[in-house]
């Protein structure tokens, strides 16, 4: 893949807070930078902006929105902190803002998945009005229970084509290569992906949330998935994200290193 396209998820070095991890793209020549809300919190949100644009750094995506499932939860609050979430992204001028949609809380799976509906189609108005895209990030279907009750492409891409304008999906490797459905549904994606996250499953997983591995470590066929990522129409950035307690513990700038040459050989 092209250096060009590269983007660092921040959690990929997630011991770094964020000026940290600006100075650290910098250094390793990365031209683009996705943001977590907790670390733009933590140096607040002018700060976080001026950090980006002084490196020159692309902001490919804000993690994250959504979290609408919880029967016992406020709309209203639930609302808010997803405005705020718009507005975050808004400042940072990024490419999309990624929804992971929510758990499910009780038994009633049909039920979580209509609040998922209904609190994209309410907060889509401030979205549209603030020139921030949301995109529907699916889940591993072991992520259910924790944190998203849509977790294929198929589901995702429904909501999506329901929603309409300005609301696609992020096709994350790590929660969609396994599926038997794959194929069908990157074909039907044109102009709806927004982002594409890559790493790696290893074949001995011992951790299905801090386990992923680095590209070309494990089973994902990512030059064909990316081939077929590109065949959507996406030419945008890539996020490197590797939730990893292993690559946490090393060195940040080696990991950076490892991160540029994997991209280049085997994404």
């Amino acid at each position: 893949m092209d250096a060009g396209r590269l983007s660092l998820n921040q959690i990929t070095v997630n011991a770094l807070d964020l000026p940290a991890a600006v100075a650290a793209c910098e250094r390793h020549q990365v031209p683009a930078l996705a943001l977590w809300r907790d670390k733009i919190a933590a140096v607040g949100l002018e700060r976080a902006v001026r950090l980006v644009r002084s490196a020159g750094l692309r902001v490919s995506s804000v993690c994250r929105g959504g979290m609408f499932t919880d029967p016992a939860a406020g709309r209203a609050a639930v609302l808010d902190d997803n405005r705020r979430a718009v507005d975050e992204a808004a400042a940072l001028e990024a490419d999309v803002l990624v929804l992971v949609c929510g758990p499910l809380h009780d038994t009633d799976l049909p039920g979580a998945r209509a609040r998922v509906r209904d609190g994209i189609a309410e907060l889509l108005p401030h979205a549209r009005a603030a020139g921030v895209r949301l995109g529907i990030e699916p889940l591993h279907p072991m992520m259910l229970s924790e944190r998203s009750v849509v977790v294929t492409l198929r589901q995702a891409l429904d909501l999506a084509e329901e929603l309409g304008e300005d609301v696609g999906v992020v096709v994350d490797a790590y929660h969609v290569w396994w599926d038997p459905d794959l194929d069908a549904q990157l074909a039907r994606a044109a102009g709806r992906v927004l982002g594409y996250h890559v790493s790696d499953w290893l074949p001995r997983t011992s951790d299905l949330l801090l386990d992923r591995g680095m590209m070309g470590d494990g089973l994902i066929d990512l030059p064909r998935l990316s081939q077929q990522v590109a065949t959507t129409g996406y030419t945008g950035p890539v996020e490197v994200e590797i939730l990893s307690s292993r690559w946490w513990a090393q060195d940040a700038d080696e990991v950076l290193r490892t991160v540029r040459e994997r991209f280049a050989e085997r994404v």
